[in-house]
């Protein structure tokens, strides 16, 4: 399996290498990576999104490098090393020929080209699917004990990197049913489950609220056929880009003729098949099924090298591909090349704007941990995103950043708002506001806790404070928020509570206030979810009840 490697293969790697390091260093990040930048601030087992293997890959380029190389310098490592594992997959001594045709079809790929310098979840889980499918195939070879370690340690790896990991493991596993009876791979599996034994326990100290979020609290909407199911058959063909045809008609024509062929069909057609049924119910985004790449690129790798025709056809295009791809990566640094925003362009503008016109001051941005992650990679001055009813939970919703600025003076801002002390201006010219708080006190990690009436209609509502200190009721407001069928808000009331013990003014740190209350009547035909939130100090009310089904 470990042919030898032509000197161009080594001379072509090396220029990629070079190329991802100089667009990594001139490109600015993208909002996701300023998150996860965040998220590296502070490692952990787990974040509210994601594994923590992101973050990890972060924190060890800021080792090394500072800036936006100091992102994603493991991403270049890992995109480099997933063209080896690539190029060893295949068994066929034509390749050696036709090394050019192969960076050329594995650049076409579109996103695994954007992940080549781009520090994402994704990055390592293409990594760390090749390194999986190469041990898997030496497993097969030969069950020896490092190979066994390997696939152990690699599993882990693949799941500490995103959660879409498991449909990789399971397909590759149904491949081979037999794997159910071999000692080894259950080895295998037990070595995974101890590895990422941390990250379940992470889990559980979190109540579980990476799983809760994803399966049940993220927002939704009405199916549409254009925005759902067709747009996850367009999206299966952005990711492999201009050669997709050439690409998906070598995977219908690949016929298994061994164990590794037949995991690689069915870890394509498994992902495609879950992701196809999953549209039916909510939009899927096109990096979910960036998984079979790895296998589609060794199967239309391995057709080339078979097929004359194909070959002629998939080099002429690759090349167009590559001219395309590089002018792409040209204008994600230069927006003048096209016009049109992305989200590399003018982030260094907007940021030292704000940072001049709010004298350097901590800044609170409402319902974004996008800009407040960016806002402090690129000005090193603190900032947090603060949830409320209008938006969704994420990693500020469960760290201590509220803590990073309690007590004290910062700029509120706000897309929402129509003025205030200070405004300034995105490339894409939206406007934001902000305003001064002097003393900022926010208290989003309130927790209420609904009970449904046996009898009656008064519902009982438990106010936990998980704070180290006391909170003064009199700077809490109730209120309610009615949603869809598919969790969109569609109305925010007040809410009356009742008070057990009406005498109490303070809701002492690690205690919990009992409430009743009823709900209040909606404009809306059919609600189908409440929740519970507590407004402070002026602030809009947060995040801090889970939704509730109406009955």
């Amino acid at each position: 399996m470990s042919q030898k490697f032509p000197r161009l293969f080594f001379v072509l790697l090396a220029a990629l290498f070079a190329l991802n390091l100089l667009q990594s260093s001139v490109t600015e990040l993208i909002y996701d990576e300023a998150y996860y930048w965040y998220y590296a601030q502070n490692m952990a087992w787990g974040y509210f999104d994601h594994p923590p293997m992101v973050a990890f890959l972060i924190k060890l380029s800021s080792f090394l490098f500072d800036d936006e190389l100091g992102v994603r310098f493991m991403s270049c490592l890992l995109s480099a090393g997933t063209y080896v594992l690539l190029w060893s997959m295949v068994e066929n001594p034509k390749k050696k020929d036709y090394v050019i045709h192969f960076f050329l079809l594995v650049f076409s790929f579109t996103l695994m080209n954007a992940y080549g310098f781009l520090t994402l979840p994704d990055t390592s889980l293409l990594f760390f699917t090749a390194l999986f499918l190469w041990l898997y195939k030496r497993f097969l070879n030969k069950e020896d004990i490092l190979t066994t370690i390997g696939l152990g340690l690699v599993m882990a790896a693949l799941m500490y990197s995103k959660y879409h990991a498991v449909l990789v493991i399971l397909f590759v596993f149904l491949s081979n049913y037999k794997l159910i009876f071999n000692k080894k791979a259950w080895f295998a599996v037990i070595l995974a489950l101890i590895c990422y034994a941390p990250h379940f326990i992470w889990l559980y100290q979190n109540d579980f609220v990476s799983i809760t979020f994803h399966l049940y609290e993220r927002p939704n909407q009405a199916y549409k056929f254009d925005e759902f199911t067709l747009g996850f058959f367009l999206n299966n063909i952005v990711i492999i880009g201009l050669l997709f045809y050439w690409v998906y008609g070598a995977f219908f024509k690949y016929k298994s003729t061994d164990k590794f062929s037949k995991s690689l069909i069915y870890l394509i057609y498994g992902i495609l098949i879950f992701f196809f049924v999953s549209s039916f119910n909510r939009r899927v985004q096109a990096q979910w099924t960036i998984a079979i790449s790895i296998p589609l690129a060794v199967i239309a790798f391995d057709h080339l090298l078979n097929n004359a025709k194909s070959r002629k056809w998939m080099y002429r295009i690759g090349i167009v591909s590559f001219v395309l791809l590089m002018y792409a990566r040209a204008w994600m640094v230069h927006y003048e090349l096209f016009p049109m925003h992305f989200e590399t362009h003018g982030n260094k503008e907007w940021v030292n704007e704000l940072k001049t016109k709010s004298d350097g001051v901590p800044v609170v941005f409402e319902n974004s941990y996008r800009r407040s992650s960016m806002y402090e990679f690129y000005s090193e001055v603190p900032a947090i995103s603060l949830n409320n009813f209008m938006y969704r939970k994420n990693q500020y919703s469960i760290d201590n950043s509220e803590e990073r600025v309690r007590g004290k003076k910062i700029l509120y801002v706000s897309q929402y708002r129509k003025s205030g002390d200070i405004s300034y201006m995105h490339l894409d010219s939206t406007v934001f506001h902000g305003i001064y708080i002097d003393d900022f006190q926010s208290y989003r990690k309130l927790q209420c806790i609904v009970e449904k009436p046996e009898t009656g209609i008064k519902y009982s509502l438990k106010v936990y404070n998980p704070y180290p200190f006391d909170v003064p009721l009199k700077q809490l407001e109730y209120t309610i928020s009615y949603s869809n069928e598919h969790k969109q808000v569609k109305q925010m009331l007040p809410l009356k509570v009742q008070n057990s013990l009406p005498q109490e003014f303070l809701l002492k740190s690690k205690d919990t206030i009992n409430y009743s209350f009823e709900l209040p009547l909606s404009n809306m035909e059919r609600p189908s979810y409440f929740r519970i939130g507590i407004a402070e100090n002026g602030l809009l009310p947060g995040l801090n009840g889970k939704p509730v089904k109406i009955e």
